[in-house]
């Protein structure tokens, strides 16, 4: 039978803390010797606890002495996630097949929440439309590199995505959409007409934010799902 690891009486402690209300983000965690002597745990122990707390991105570390210093809680689930995924991808755990078809999943049912307004809580509606409209403005600019489409790109997926009022499904969404930028760049870079492409794309995604626009649901759920499968058509069969 495998032993417990002495740090996840620290993990395990943190979550109750959490849950009661009594730890909150942005408080500071106890000192790591103060932390050890109540566990009856080896700073080495607190220590590793610290960085798996930090690697799930519920924790920041600062070195050094005075007010700054220690392990401070926040909550960023996105990036651990993403990094969660992007790591199995890389094994091939997990096909990109399957992140995709996750991905149509979700950001299909987000556009049609976004355009219906069932789940619209969103007094700044009309703000995040506006800015979802000023990065398309910018992708047409045709001096900006590559990276900087695919970044405005993906701002403009997640701002619709928010429209949607589901905080686990935009987290899970910026996750997948982080875990699989590599492959998109790798792809983007063996396609031989990528400026026709990178029109085509914007042709769609501007037809979908009219869509969202007009609250047509219906249309912006099709419109994002041949979106999504057009682009991961264009994939190389040997990374799908």
């Amino acid at each position: 039978m495998v032993a417990t690891p002495a740090y996840t009486v620290v993990l395990n402690w943190l979550e109750e803390q959490l849950r009661h209300g009594k730890i909150r983000v942005g408080d500071k965690l106890p000192a790591e010797r103060a932390l050890a002597e109540h566990f009856s745990i080896s700073r080495a122990s607190v220590r590793e606890a610290i960085r798996i707390l930090d690697a799930m991105g519920l924790a920041r570390s600062a070195t050094g002495s005075g007010p700054q210093a220690g392990a401070t809680v926040i909550s960023e689930p996105s990036a651990a996630l993403g990094w969660a995924l992007r790591m199995h991808i890389a094994t091939r755990a997990l096909p990109v097949k399957d992140v995709v078809t996750t991905r149509l999943l979700l950001e299909t049912q987000a556009a049609w929440d976004a355009a219906s307004g069932e789940n619209d809580d969103h007094t700044d509606r009309d703000d995040i439309l506006s800015h979802a409209r000023d990065l398309l403005d910018r992708m047409d600019d045709p001096e900006i590199s590559n990276d900087e489409f695919h970044a405005l790109d993906a701002q403009f997926h997640l701002l619709l995505t928010s429209l949607a009022g589901n905080v686990v499904l935009e987290t899970i969404m910026v996750s997948l959409r982080e875990a699989t930028i590599g492959y998109v760049q790798e792809t983007v870079a063996t396609l031989e007409d990528w400026p026709s492409i990178r029109a085509t794309l914007q042709t769609q995604h501007r037809d979908i934010f009219t869509a969202v626009t007009d609250r047509d649901g219906k249309l912006a759920t099709r419109l994002l799902r041949d979106h999504i499968t057009w682009f991961y058509s264009l994939v190389p069969r040997a990374e799908k």
